[in-house]
């Protein structure tokens, strides 16, 4: 059975279909050609029965006019069963009469009896009937006519099953070949797909059957890879751009460094402060590049490695941000309204949603000014963080959630332009929306609207 199965499973596709449509098609004939052959048999068994039970109760009803007969009388429609033999017998068992071939002695039966006998080199069906007043009647036909009409239609229902197999195996293949087609040219083109690599180029799709479907759902699939493809080589392209700031600097202040180092004699031309400056300057670099890698790990993040989502209260969350950022922040005053809220969700990329939002606050507002923290629930539960900054300009709203973008404004500051980015991605993955907006008179109020609580 194993052997079979492995075969079975090697098999194309197309054999399979094949093999499947032509068994079905196999059997029904083979089937409905055993159901003929036996149901002739039987309509055959049936009125060889009939015409014995008719020809002996006529030999019972007047035995004295067959005593001494030598074959049946003719019956009244003129016809008689060819190969059909009779005898009577007395109650001692001797043959008082009988046709023209002798027949096996059954005597002393109470009751009828049938039974096949051999007669001449021939098989005959006979009955044997009891008579009044001791005696019997047997009658018997030959079989011999019938068995031969029988091995006849088996010989021709034999032929005709073998005609309808391998009909059944060209149709099998015929429709193999027209049901699989689709399937062939749908992987003929995903297999051109694969070969150039075109994601942009859907497959073609005709009709709305299940391939149809099979189809569009790789479309969809290749849509999302090129998608996602796409947003890849966006990143690599960003991140390679905004690291080689940071790289390019780093690089020159260290060789500047070893130029020192490896002739002493030129120390003189880098006086302490300037040395101090530039290590200041190197430690801020290497300082940015490890946000900037941090912020792109955690934009690449698989959803394999994230943690597992949990019910969350988010006013530990936003307290726990806060502290946070007030060691990282010291000029500024943070107050918070937080009202118990629980979203189900990641706790470790919520808390870092908000310190994004936070730091981002903080960077922008003044010395001594207060970011106010506000969570409000209701249906669903709001955050809100403003700021008394200079804001952001109405032209740069729509983007200032886009990874890498850095309004005219913020190119001066600090910063990888990741970090609303982030959050967006982490607002989106929790089922909410992130808006930024005027905090009048002036300032930037950033608004999440989280899941339901």
């Amino acid at each position: 059975m194993r052997r079979l199965v492995r075969w079975w499973r090697r098999r194309t596709l197309r054999a399979r279909l094949s093999l499947l449509v032509t068994g079905a098609v196999a059997a029904a004939v083979v089937t409905i050609a055993v159901v003929a052959w036996l149901a002739v048999g039987e309509i055959q068994h049936h009125q060889t029965q009939s015409q014995l039970t008719s020809e002996a109760a006529a030999i019972v009803a007047q035995p004295d006019q067959w005593r001494n007969a030598a074959r049946l009388p003719e019956p009244r429609d003129g016809h008689r069963h060819s190969g059909l033999e009779w005898q009577i017998v007395d109650s001692s068992g001797a043959v008082v009469s009988h046709s023209a071939t002798a027949l096996p002695v059954t005597a002393n039966v109470s009751r009828p009896q049938e039974r096949p006998v051999r007669v001449g080199g021939d098989d005959y069906l006979m009955l044997t009937v009891p008579l009044t007043g001791g005696g019997a009647v047997s009658v018997a036909i030959n079989q011999d006519p019938d068995e031969n009409v029988l091995t006849i239609l088996g010989l021709l229902l034999l032929g005709v099953s073998v005609v309808g197999v391998a009909g059944a195996a060209f149709l099998g293949r015929a429709v193999a070949r027209a049901g699989l087609a689709p399937v062939e040219r749908l992987t003929g083109a995903v297999e051109d797909v694969t070969g150039t690599l075109d994601l942009g180029r859907p497959l073609p799709v005709d009709g709305a059957d299940e391939i149809a479907r099979l189809g569009a759902s790789v479309n969809t699939l290749l849509a999302a890879i090129d998608t996602a493809r796409r947003a890849q080589r966006t990143l690599i392209e960003d991140a390679s751009h905004e690291m080689r700031t940071p790289m390019t600097s780093i690089r020159t202040n260290i060789e500047l460094l070893l130029e020192v180092e490896k002739h002493p004699e030129l120390a003189h031309r880098l006086p302490p402060d300037e040395r101090a400056k530039l290590l200041a300057d190197l430690n801020a670099q290497m300082a940015e590049l490890a946000t900037l890698t941090t912020e792109l790990v955690e934009l690449a993040r698989d959803e394999s490695t994230r943690e597992a989502a949990e019910d969350v209260e988010l006013t530990d969350v936003i307290e726990a941000a806060v502290i946070r950022v007030r060691i990282r922040a010291p000029r500024v005053r943070f107050a918070t309204d937080l009202q118990p809220a629980v979203v189900h969700g990641r706790p470790g990329e919520l808390e870092r949603m908000v310190v994004n939002i936070l730091d981002n606050a903080a960077k922008w507002s003044p010395p001594d000014s207060t970011v106010e923290v506000t969570l409000k629930t209701g249906e669903r539960p709001v955050l809100t963080v403003a700021d008394h900054g200079p804001g952001i300009d109405e032209g740069d709203r729509p983007y200032v959630f886009d990874r890498f973008y850095r309004a005219t404004a913020a190119r001066s500051m600090p910063g990888s332009g990741l970090g609303l980015a982030i959050v967006a991605q982490t607002v989106a993955q929790h089922g909410g929306t992130v808006t930024a907006g005027p905090n009048e008179p002036r300032g930037t109020v950033i608004t999440v609207l989280l899941g339901s609580s």
